[in-house]
């Protein structure tokens, strides 16, 4: 069984039409919603020590995330605003707080050799440290979301095993073009989503493809990083991308079905945030 660590961002999420936050961040999200799955998680980051900070270290730790290195300094945790129209989100303002407030340490190396599988994401900002990170990881998974550039793409794709992309719901030929790009930077598996056109991965040359499952959609937040999750324990244990495919399809469709990423949603303190 894939012992998963995140690494980098986290955010409360804050739902202001019902006004409640629910914890979130990719990073976050993926080691909680792994733990949900049955697989050891871990997270590794920096929260604030306002009341968004504490749900998101109470959230985890309700969820079995080890959170033996991740820091809580003073100050407000990052947060994102969102609002809902027909169950999509449409984020509408957001602060970083105190997310990049922390330095990795060669006793965080050590810790992240200790697992099978490191993710991380395009709004972690590791940049900087991804050749670090690159070499004490096993295997190394990022998420680009839709957010990159081609100059961001060229420099961390060659260290990544694992490179996810958001294609939107583009054609099949630009997904594909999406995803030859990024493996012929170096990226050695590539998975690109496609919104309610499904995903494709590309593996030693060979696409592989899988539709979307029917869900009844209350919340899509969340669903792109439970696809993630799913993915990779799938993909460490089987070697198999269709396979992997599907598992990420389905853990995406019941994550549509609740509110926030992985639950956990509490009413939003006044003020937690600067919120618009």
């Amino acid at each position: 069984m894939a012992r998963l660590l995140g690494i980098g961002d986290n955010t409360v999420d804050l739902y202001l039409s019902s006004q409640t936050m629910y914890p979130g961040g990719n990073a976050v999200n993926v080691a909680a919603l792994s733990a949900r799955l049955g697989h050891p998680a871990s997270y590794l980051g920096c929260v604030g020590t306002d009341a968004a900070g504490q749900l998101i270290l109470a959230a985890l730790g309700a969820e079995g995330v080890d959170l033996s290195h991740c820091r809580q300094v003073e100050g407000m945790t990052s947060w994102s605003g969102i609002d809902h129209r027909d169950g999509d989100r449409h984020f509408v303002g957001s602060d970083p707080g105190v997310q990049g407030a922390w330095t990795l340490t060669d006793e965080d190396l050590g810790f992240m050799a200790q697992h099978d599988l490191v993710h991380t994401s395009i709004y972690s900002e590791l940049e900087a440290v991804l050749p670090r990170i690159r070499q004490a990881a096993p295997v190394l998974s990022f998420d680009f979301s839709s957010d990159w550039t081609p100059e961001q793409l060229g420099r961390m794709a060659p260290l990544l095993d694992v490179a996810f992309l958001s294609a939107g719901e583009g054609s099949l030929a630009e997904a594909q073009q999406q995803a030859a790009g990024a493996a012929a930077l170096g990226a050695r598996l590539v998975v690109v989503t496609r919104g309610a056109h499904g995903s494709l991965a590309l593996l030693n040359g060979e696409f592989f493809h899988a539709d979307i499952v029917p869900a009844a959609v209350v919340d899509t937040l969340g669903a792109g990083d439970a696809f993630i999750a799913a993915f990779l324990h799938c993909w460490f244990s089987t070697r198999n991308a269709a396979q992997a495919l599907a598992a990420g399809a389905n853990e995406a469709a019941r994550n549509c079905a609740t509110f926030g990423a992985f639950g956990h949603g509490t009413p939003i303190p006044e003020p937690v945030t600067h919120q618009p």
